[in-house]
This record gives C-alpha cells, structure tokens and sequence, in this order.
C-alpha cells in the first residue's frame, strides 16, 4: 500500500505543507495563543500544551499519511511563513471516496478569511487529486465560527447528526455539512 503524499498546496496568500519538527515552538505558539477560542472546541488545545506534545502530533500526521488515513497540514502565511493554524483531511474513507475536512486557525488570525480558504483549498485537492465524491465537515452545535465557514465555503447543510463528536469525554450533536464535485466555491488563484 503506498503511503498518501502530503504535497504542498499553494494558493491565495496560504501555504498548506506538512509540518516538519522544526515547526513544533510556532505550534505550540499558536496553540497557546488559541486556547480560549480554538480550544473550547478542540480539547488538546490547552494551557499545558508543550513542544512535545505537537512533536508526537507530527508523528501521528506521518503516521496517518503512511496508513492512507489522513494528510493533515500546518497552514502558513505564504508571504511571511508564519504558521498561522493546521488542516486535514482525515477520517478518510477509500471504498466509499470521501473524508472529513477539519481546520484550526490561531487566535490571532481569526476573521481574515483563512480557514475557509483552507476548505476550499483542501476540497479541490481532495477532488481533483484524490478523486473523492465527498468531503465531510462535522461542526458541533455552538461552534458558530466554524458553522460560518463551512457556509462561507460553500458547503450544503446536510442537518444535524445526534451526538457526533465527542468534546471532553461528552456526546455532543454537531451539523454535517457536506461538499461535492461542482460544489460552487469562490475561484482560488494559485500562487
């Protein structure tokens, strides 16, 4: 079985690439900085988040990739190479031709249009190279910053799935959202 390659995707101002070790004090950085938005939603984000912890994050990105199961990414500013949050692909599922798509994006570069450029740069990517038919995005109820990029994005709500993800050991309903080949997304310009 050959292991997924993770490339790196350039586009609109954004650098999605996998993250190398070197990368692991801007991400505990931007995890640190995030901890009251991103980490309401997304448990290892937290106070006591070190470098290590986003070393063995990165091993289990490789991991994945080697498994077929996932391609995460740290996404960057194009211009500056300022790790500016991550996106994946993950959950993916081969026989059936989908994924999840999941985004973070650091306190500090919230509402700037980056996490819904991540969807549609990882959505092209997921159907134009992997050959997928569908492209998950699971928000949990409350999460209203990650509903409105899901929409922004062009992504159909599908409802509401009864207690789909779980956050901090609790069941917890979330919207499905879903894309498509010829979902209508806003043009990216390739960089």
């Amino acid at each position: 079985m050959t292991p997924l390659e993770t490339p790196e995707l350039r586009a609109s101002g954004l650098c999605l690439r996998p993250l190398s070790d070197t990368d692991a004090s801007a991400f505990r950085s931007a995890a640190l900085e995030s901890v009251d938005t991103v980490g309401r939603w997304m448990p290892w984000c937290k106070n006591s988040y070190q470098e290590s912890d986003a070393l063995e994050w990165f091993a289990v990105c490789r991991a994945a990739a080697s498994a077929r199961s996932a391609l995460e990414f740290g996404v960057f500013c194009a211009d500056t190479g300022q790790l500016m949050g991550g996106a994946g692909l993950n959950k993916i599922a081969h026989d059936n031709r989908f994924c999840n798509l999941g985004y973070w994006i650091r306190q500090s570069r919230h509402r700037q249009g980056i996490a819904t450029r991540c969807v549609q740069i990882l959505s092209r990517h997921a159907f134009e190279v992997l050959g997928f038919q569908r492209v998950e995005i699971v928000v949990a109820l409350g999460n209203h910053a990650s509903e409105g990029v899901a929409i922004k994005s062009g992504a159909l709500r599908e409802g509401i799935a009864r207690n789909r993800l779980c956050i901090r050991e609790q069941a917890v309903s979330a919207h499905m959202f879903s894309l498509v080949p010829g979902t209508p997304v806003a043009t990216l310009q390739s960089t």
